[in-house]
């Protein structure tokens, strides 16, 4: 269970931000370090995620140092993959830069692999606060993680321009989307973006190339001069796909892969929401003494969770969605 810790008082505090970068995590900076000054918490940046922690490469905010960012894709405090972390020296080490710093707090915004790594810094007596931060929507305990929202938009402005040039040539596209264990970005992307068929890691084994080939073929029979496929990255083999579609039917057929695309962007209006209300009620949660916890979304409200308890729940995709693409695409 997370611990609480009401008689100490809150004087320094570390920001990283880990993993993939996300849209949005430059509004969670921004909450975190007003919403800290406001309280007279003084703020280290570290840069570079755990490798920067690690590395000591650090960088005392200020309130003016966040200004103008909150419209900002990527993370001004930069992110990097760190090896490290997969050691017991590495995590060692962090947590001893942590002690040596003099941190009350670190927050961390990031993903799934960047809460383990908190996880390990907790049981070395690092108080440890998370911030959901990925595209890929995946991370258990909370319903929504920033970044999604404008991944999806990102990839439904694709969609709609692929679908305008397939109309006008009579072509199928076939659209790799990112989503490397997760499914999400590619349902979402699919349903509004109006595909005839979603293909996404959870059912990787179930998939047949053959059933979409054959379900091209129906769409022609019935009159539909164009088709879209989205095709998460985690299913791969998405240019061969195309190739087969064309060989097999005669139908034009072009692959697009979105790629990291999708990671960079100006943040939506629902991504700043979420990241500078989760930004700022880390702060309030620390200040209440509250250890190792993380924020959430769920049921429409924001949640405190423990952040061992959160990283054992389980988050399953609901698979209706596809079944809703797949009667609205008839």
């Amino acid at each position: 269970m997370a611990e609480k810790n009401e008689g100490k008082k809150i004087r320094k505090i570390g920001v990283l931000t880990s993993g993939g970068d996300a849209p949005g995590m430059n509004a969670a900076i921004r909450a975190v370090v007003r919403t800290a000054k406001y309280h007279d918490i003084e703020v280290i940046g570290i840069r570079k995620g755990y490798a920067g922690l690690i590395g000591g490469e650090i960088k005392e905010l200020h309130s003016r140092d966040v200004s103008n960012v909150m419209n900002l894709g990527g993370t001004i405090l930069h992110t990097a993959r760190c090896p490290e972390m997969m050691t017991k020296e590495g995590v060692d080490k962090a947590a001893a830069i942590y002690k040596i710093l003099g941190l009350d707090a670190l927050v961390v915004i990031g993903g799934d692999g960047s809460y383990r790594g908190l996880a390990e810094l907790a049981k070395r007596g690092v108080n440890g606060i998370g911030i959901p931060a990925t595209i890929d929507l995946d991370m258990r305990g909370t319903e929504y993680t920033i970044g999604f929202d404008t991944a999806v938009n990102t990839g439904m402005d694709a969609l709609n321009k692929l679908r305008d040039t397939s109309n006008s040539h009579e072509r199928c596209s076939v659209v790799e989307v990112m989503g490397r264990d997760a499914g999400y970005l590619a349902i979402w992307c699919g349903l509004c973006g109006g595909a005839e068929e979603v293909m996404f890691p959870e059912e990787k084994e179930k998939i047949d190339s053959a059933k979409v080939i054959q379900q091209i073929l129906e769409n022609r029979s019935i009159g539909k001069r164009h088709n879209l496929v989205v095709v998460a990255e985690g299913v791969g083999g998405t240019q061969q796909l195309a190739n087969d579609i064309q060989e097999l039917t005669g139908i034009q057929t072009r692959a697009t892969i979105l790629g990291h695309l999708q990671r960079g962007g100006s943040p939506t209006a629902t991504d700043r929401m979420h990241a500078s209300m989760m930004g700022y009620l880390a702060i309030k949660t620390i200040m209440e003494g509250r250890e190792n916890v993380v924020m959430a979304y769920n049921n429409g409200r924001y949640e405190v969770l423990d952040l061992f308890e959160s990283m054992e729940m389980t988050k399953t995709l609901d698979k209706e969605m596809y079944d809703v693409i797949k009667t609205l695409s008839i």
